[in-house]
């Protein structure tokens, strides 16, 4: 079982890696067989191919987590997203994600993006 301390710790790192843009330490924190649901890959390197994409259309983006809620060995996030306009009146998005962690690293993620979609703009 995960403990909270080490769950937070585990997203806080990934987090720093995608807002310092160093993708390719990320991958140390997935395990060889990690399964992204919303990609349908295995492995992390289309979610780094997915990172890269995504800070090419907006540079400025970073991702800071607003609640972290550890169940057993699973995770749950939610995580402003900065740095994306969003349209007048609208509220900037919001990424909800839920990681399996196995061995102290992410094994399995499901996600969701609410607001607008970046990979829409």
């Amino acid at each position: 079982m995960t403990t909270r301390d080490e769950a937070k710790t585990l997203v806080h790192r990934m987090q720093e890696c995608f807002n310092t843009r160093r993708f390719d330490q990320a991958a140390d924190l997935h395990t060889p067989d990690f399964f992204s649901h919303p990609l349908g890959s295995t492995g992390f390197e289309a979610g780094r191919d997915a990172w890269r994409t995504l800070v090419a259309r907006f540079p400025d983006v970073r991702v800071v987590a607003q609640d972290i809620l550890v169940d057993g060995d699973k995770v749950a996030v939610r995580s402003s997203v900065e740095g994306i306009a969003a349209p007048d009146g609208v509220a900037p998005p919001t990424l909800i994600e839920i990681f399996r962690i196995s061995d102290g690293r992410f094994a399995e993620a499901w996600g969701i993006t609410e607001g607008p979609d970046p990979r829409l703009g």
